[in-house]
């Protein structure tokens, strides 16, 4: 029997009672990094590794790891033999959740349920290729097939948005979301060349121009920003000053970027707020630590780690800024270091209220914590601090469409979670109530928070 069966992840009783209350609803990614030319222009995929590997730095990690020449992951080779090594890596991450990941999306997508390795990866390679040239394997077919009602891909706000315009009529919402992090990033080499880029020579245009562009986004029907962030900046001072001396071409002190770093993401949380908007600080990555190969590849291809910050004090102080203006949106904090989960898990409760329910939003276990352990932990901090049963659950943050399954293991994970504490006596079995929360989490509680 296949090891990704009905009572995978499921441990006892309580947890396969609720899961089947949850394993049929619909999927609201409301986070992730799909490419909306491809949906629009709904991509056929050449084959497997494109598929499975072309754009995924996790896997990238693991085969490195693994001693895999750099030829067989993002180089010239053949794409059949950069599989084949991925299939050679693949039994070697026991206890790592790209093994169950990948197993489930070959299961969910493919129907195959033996395991991929060396032995298997010619016969798994030919049945999903046979299956990727039919019409229901392209990529709009693969998101109706995953029972998805709404995608938010990431979207600088200089996007035209043309392919979402596209897909106004299909059956799945694709819906924008306001990334702007390159006009936020004074510090960075970026900055300047993205101003060129946009025209913009003022601090006041570049405030007017944000401003514009959400006025823009909203006429899509965008109901979140994001925002990356190595901590949230809080300093006073004066950012047009910050922005003249950067244009000029001198040095910024940290207070300085701070300051102008925050001033530009009040601007944004003011317009925010007037739309009704969710604000997503993600928050601790410490990014393109090999310099070698990030001149290379560039960004996103793996080289990336958890950073170690102390971020409460400015943290708090940003969140008081924009509540004393009155301008605090609905806000989910993402931490990449789980050091800070009762951080964020405290920080929370500071700032709830307007009549929202879970209006500050500890978001799901992230990127390096998105496995069992880091789910578990972020739920469990959140249970132990909050309220779990207001959480709106998971999202892909994937560029794969066939990440969903992610959203099954979430489901399983959650579900076994609470189907313990049920089991050993701390809940009651009380499944009308706990049907309310599980479903809530997993669906309901997402749709009404973003106000899908």
């Amino acid at each position: 029997m296949s090891f990704i069966n009905d009572n995978f992840m499921l441990k006892g009783k309580a947890a396969r009672k609720l899961y089947a209350m949850v394993k049929d609803l619909p999927i609201i990614d409301y986070h992730c990094h799909l490419s909306p030319k491809q949906i629009a222009e709904n991509y056929q995929f050449r084959n497997a590794f494109d598929l499975f590997l072309g754009g995924d730095h996790y896997k990238w990690r693991q085969m490195r790891t693994a001693g895999v020449d750099e030829e067989y992951i993002t180089g010239g080779a053949d794409e059949y033999a950069k599989f084949r090594e991925f299939a050679k890596t693949l039994p070697k991450l026991i206890g790592n959740p790209l093994y169950h990941w990948t197993h489930l999306e070959l299961k969910r997508y493919f129907g195959i349920d033996e395991t991929l390795n060396e032995e298997s990866c010619e016969r798994i390679w030919n049945k999903c290729n046979e299956l990727l040239a039919k019409p229901e394997f392209r990529a709009q077919s693969l998101i109706r097939r995953s029972n998805v009602e709404v995608i938010c891909t990431t979207d600088d706000p200089a996007d035209t948005l043309e392919y979402h315009a596209q897909l106004k009529d299909f059956e799945t919402k694709i819906l924008p979301t306001f990334r702007p992090d390159k006009a936020v990033e004074i510090g960075k080499e970026t900055f300047l060349p993205y101003m060129k880029s946009i025209g913009i020579d003022s601090y006041e245009a570049l405030v007017a121009w944000i401003k514009e562009r959400i006025a823009y986004f909203n006429s899509f029907g965008c109901r979140l920003s994001d925002h990356a962030l190595e901590y949230v900046p809080y300093s006073e001072g004066d950012p047009k000053a910050a922005f003249e001396k950067k244009l000029a071409g001198e040095e910024l002190t940290k207070c300085e970027i701070d300051a102008f770093k925050c001033a530009i993401l009040k601007a944004c949380a003011e317009e925010y707020t007037k739309l009704g908007w969710t604000m997503q600080l993600h928050i601790g990555a410490l990014r393109n630590n090999n310099r070698r190969m990030y001149d290379k590849l560039g960004p996103d291809t793996g080289f990336d780690s958890i950073n170690d910050l102390c971020i409460a004090e400015d943290l708090g102080a940003f969140m008081n800024m924009l509540e004393y203006a009155e301008c605090l949106p609905r806000t989910i904090l993402y931490t990449l270091n789980p050091k800070d989960n009762y951080v964020l898990g405290t920080m929370l409760g500071c700032f709830q209220g307007s009549g929202i329910a879970g209006k500050i939003q500890f978001g799901s276990g992230w990127w390096f914590n998105d496995q069992r352990d880091g789910m578990e932990a972020q739920m469990q901090a959140l249970a132990n601090l909050g309220m779990l049963s207001a959480f709106v659950g998971m999202l892909t943050d994937s560029r794969s469409f066939v990440s969903y399954p992610r959203h099954e293991y979430f489901r399983r994970i959650l579900c076994n979670l609470i189907g313990k504490w049920v089991d050993e006596g701390e809940y009651p079995a009380d499944y009308k109530a706990l049907e309310k929360i599980v479903t809530g989490i997993a669906y309901y509680n997402a749709k009404a928070y973003f106000q899908f």
